[in-house]
């Protein structure tokens, strides 16, 4: 019988231990089944002579003993458990190793500082399609920075800089912090940076900003400009956005922030030190913006343990094997229908790129549609086409920025142009002029393509494409008549015709009939 391989990653962080569980079935899909996170903050038990306190040892071994029962009842194959900063600067590091390990039965690994690096940098590899920036980790009590130029990782350091320990170091209370204080936290957090010349050396490059600080700034700041599309993974921010967000905590008590919508709770007390990091590292490299990466060491650590050969070298590898993925997880349409529609949606883009004009990523949402269009079958055959585009806005998967996704997933779901205009409706915000035109035209040649190959056999070996006055006249060639491919041909000519002014005909070349 076939078997799916379930694994436990469990990340023993400074200011949170996080569980996830991953599935990899048997043909190569995989996903997220479970979670656990709970605010440790064990950066804050350390006494004087940097011992981690007893207490705080305890009250991790029943939250590992937790994590491990939670990944019993999955029938987890395996469990890869690592500690971070607070751990590894411990000086009774060894001994809660031993503790820890023994009393729930698993092996525990200290990465390294650099090993953090490395392993955020290959999360963010696996799940972005950036191929130079800086790639930032801020931790609860460490922050890990990487250079990565031409998607290689060039230089990586460790800084002893994170939410919490800037927090107890500046002694930052209930209260609001004072400008005085900011300031004196960025010239520490640069003085750090400092120590590492490469840092300010490539100005202009983007920051790809992995970890908690940088995913509860997202949040905020799509709460309050009330972004409409709900992915954090791919979120842009500007440095005076960070700056000004930092401010606005700063100037608050932690009780207020606490109850902001959108930021959680155990997080009010440390954001403001974690944002001071943020800025520091986005003015001491010039950054151009700060991109936020939903994928974190946890990913990394599965993508490292489960799917040691998959390491993208590009962006179009990332898009396609998160395409491939979602195939896989959702297997609703025979693979070779899904590439015949792929292929023909080509041709017929290519022809009418002759006379019309696209803008460059044009080929790659069709194409990118043509493999997703039948996935809200999964749901119900039934309106598939409104669940197709419900799953691909709130379906896991990467290799496109937000814009692109969403006009990804209108055209792979494109049915009416009045259905089309009331699914964007919503995310009028993310769309520029010309969105719905564009969306309308490809939508209309994905619904040809697949039209022609209705009866998913593949007849068509190749197509011709011919504008004649109004009429798209396409000549297939095959070695038997079409007659389901021309019946839904002509029942999407009106739609067709409102995108392009042109009347479809299909007909078969006659020298290829037996």
């Amino acid at each position: 019988m076939k078997q799916d391989l379930t694994t436990g990653i469990i990340d023993i962080g400074s200011n949170t231990v996080r569980l996830a569980v991953y599935q990899l079935s048997d043909n190569g899909a995989y996903r997220v089944i479970d979670q656990g996170r709970f605010a440790s903050r064990l950066s804050q038990h350390m006494n004087e002579d940097g011992h981690l306190a007893n207490e705080a040892i305890e009250e991790l071994t029943d939250v590992l003993r937790h994590y491990r029962r939670i990944c019993q009842m999955h029938g987890v194959s395996r469990i890869r458990a690592v500690a971070t900063a607070a751990i590894r600067q411990s000086a009774n590091r060894d001994s809660i190793i031993e503790r820890l390990s023994g009393a729930i039965g698993i092996e525990i690994e200290v990465l390294s500082g650099e090993d953090e690096a490395r392993i955020g940098s290959h999360a963010m590899l696996c799940t972005m399609g950036f191929k130079d920036g800086f790639v930032i980790d801020i931790g609860g009590g460490s922050t890990e920075i990487s250079l990565l130029l031409n998607r290689e990782v060039i230089h990586a350091v460790s800084f002893p800089i994170g939410c919490v320990n800037m927090t107890t170091r500046f002694a930052l209370g209930t209260e609001p912090v004072p400008s005085s204080v900011l300031h004196d936290m960025q010239l520490f957090v640069r003085q750090q940076l400092g120590k590492e010349k490469w840092i300010e050396q490539y100005p202009g490059l983007p920051v790809i900003g992995l970890g908690g600080t940088v995913r509860a700034l997202a949040k905020l700041q799509q709460r309050e400009a009330d972004y409409p599309l709900n992915h954090i993974h791919g979120y842009e921010l500007r440095e005076e956005e960070v700056d000004g967000r930092l401010n606005q905590l700063a100037a608050i008590s932690v009780d207020k922030r606490k109850k902001l919508p959108g930021l959680s709770k155990d997080r009010g007390d440390v954001i403001v030190s974690g944002l001071a990091v943020l800025l520091g590292i986005l003015r001491h490299t010039a950054a151009s913006q700060v991109v936020v990466c939903g994928a974190g060491l946890r990913d990394g650590l599965f993508f490292e343990t489960c799917l040691p050969q998959f390491r993208p070298q590009s962006a179009e590898s990332v898009l396609q094997e998160s395409i491939r993925n979602l195939t896989a997880l959702y297997p609703t349409a025979p693979e070779d229908h899904l590439n015949q529609v792929r292929m023909l949606a080509v041709t017929l883009y290519e022809r009418l790129s002759a006379k019309y004009s696209f803008p460059p990523q044009a080929r790659r949402l069709l194409e990118t549609a043509a493999k997703l269009y039948r996935i809200g079958t999964a749901i119900d055959y039934n309106n598939s086409a409104e669940h197709t585009f419900y799953m691909l806005l709130h379906t896991h998967w990467n290799g496109l920025p937000h814009r692109e996704m969403l006009l990804a997933a209108s055209i792979a779901a494109f049915a009416s142009a009045g259905q089309l205009k009331r699914n964007l409706a919503p995310f009028r915000a993310l769309l520029s002029e010309g969105d719905i035109e564009l969306a309308a035209r490809l939508g209309t040649l994905l619904q040809l393509a697949a039209a022609l190959d209705r009866s998913e056999a593949q007849a068509i070996s190749a197509l011709d494409v011919l504008i004649s006055g109004n009429k798209l006249l396409l000549i297939a060639h095959a070695d038997h008549l079409l007659p389901v491919e021309q019946m839904e041909v002509e029942s999407i000519a009106k739609e067709i015709k409102k995108a392009w002014g042109l009347t479809p005909k299909l007909s078969v070349a006659t020298k290829f009939l037996r």
